[in-house]
């Protein structure tokens, strides 16, 4: 080789050696500045399973499959609802047969309790003036008797004075007519006073079953009562099965997206049965198992840069929005035991939640991986 071909040489190794040179710096200041970890992955803590709330049926309609946006309280699935609404017919027409045996009662009490205070009011006042008839008569028998005592008398006297020939016959006839026609009127009016009596206790009477009357107006009352319960509790039963039939649309819980469905159009499912899992849209977050050597200078508030297996050309970010308090290893199921003295050191990774704030978010899914670059605090 020729100095020409040595010296062409020389400089190319020369570059290639400061390419490597800038390149190791840059690379080394890189990780310098970032904590670098491909250790990574899209979690999310709401990740909820919906399924029919309180009823079962054969699934009619599946709106969704996976991957679908959903939004809250948007209808997802269906269930057949016939025989609820068959129940909910059933229910309508006992309730309006129950309100119907109501108003007839209703009617009914205030037909008797109109009547019923007719009757007492007027049997009250009938007996009040029938007592006033029967004063009114007994004064006048007491009168009468009066004037029956003197007109004996008179009688007597009289008829002592005809015997001895000292008044005419005539004058005697008078006076005992007189007296004839008042114990006549005192029987007339003894008559009429008992009369009275018995037609005041006709009319007690009737103000006694008036009284009853009330007592049935207390028993329809009663009825009435217990018909008004029992619309109650069916209107209850009622309110209850509109529920249920709502309840077979099935509603997301929040806005998110589809991760798996579990039954198809024709199963048959049961109340709180899963039909859907859904991801809620704003929940997604990376979670990094960062080794404890690269944990230095990390911070929460940090920025991260993130880059997932899955879409290579798109580029997020966040930041450190906590950092546990104990390694990954801490929860395993099987924690290593080194009661034994044996031991070998390894590297733990401690768990580091970010924040994700750039990015297209439709893009994510649990589980996905890649890698993430966190800055380091000075």
């Amino acid at each position: 080789m020729n100095s020409k071909g040595k010296k062409i040489g020389l400089i190319t190794t020369t570059l290639l050696l400061i390419v490597f040179v800038v390149y190791a710096i840059k690379w080394i200041n890189h990780r310098t500045k970032y904590a670098i970890t491909d250790a990574v992955f899209v979690e999310t803590d709401y990740l909820s399973n919906v399924g029919f709330n309180r009823v079962s049926g054969k699934i009619l309609q599946l709106y969704k499959k996976e991957g679908d946006e959903v939004k809250a309280d948007e209808v997802i699935a269906k269930i057949d609802d016939t025989d609820y609404k068959l129940q909910l017919e059933s229910l309508i027409n006992e309730i309006q047969s129950l309100v119907y045996q109501k108003q007839q009662l209703e009617n009914q009490l205030q037909r008797v309790s109109k009547e019923t205070n007719i009757n007492e009011n007027v049997s009250k006042l009938t007996v009040e003036e029938l007592n006033r008839k029967l004063q009114s008569l007994q004064a006048q028998k007491e009168q009468i008797e009066a004037q029956i005592k003197l007109a004996q008398k008179d009688e007597e006297r009289y008829k002592n004075l005809l015997e001895k020939g000292l008044i005419a016959k005539r004058k005697y006839e008078e006076v005992a007519t007189n007296l004839e026609v008042l114990e006549k009127q005192k029987l007339a009016i003894e008559k009429s006073i008992s009369e009275i009596k018995v037609s005041i206790e006709k009319t007690k009477q009737s103000v006694e079953y008036a009284k009853t009357q009330k007592d049935i107006t207390k028993e329809i009352q009663d009825q009435i009562n217990s018909l008004n319960s029992q619309i109650e509790s069916l209107n209850k039963k009622k309110e209850d099965l509109e529920r249920q039939i709502e309840y077979t649309q099935l509603k997301a819980p929040f806005n998110g997206i589809v991760a798996k469905k579990y039954v198809s159009i024709g199963d048959v499912v049961k109340a709180g049965q899963p039909i859907y899992a859904i991801v809620k849209s704003d929940s997604f977050y990376i979670k990094v198992l960062l080794e404890e050597n690269k944990l230095e200078g990390i911070k929460v508030g940090n920025k991260a840069y993130i880059t997932l297996d899955a879409y290579p050309d798109e580029k997020f970010e966040g930041v450190v929005e906590s950092i546990d308090i104990a390694s990954a290893a801490k929860f395993a199921l099987v924690p290593r035991d080194i009661s034994a003295g044996e031991f070998t050191k390894l590297a733990q990774r401690i768990p580091v939640k970010i924040k994700i704030t750039k990015g297209n978010l439709s893009l994510l899914r649990v589980g996905l991986g890649g890698e993430v670059e966190i800055e380091k605090s000075k």
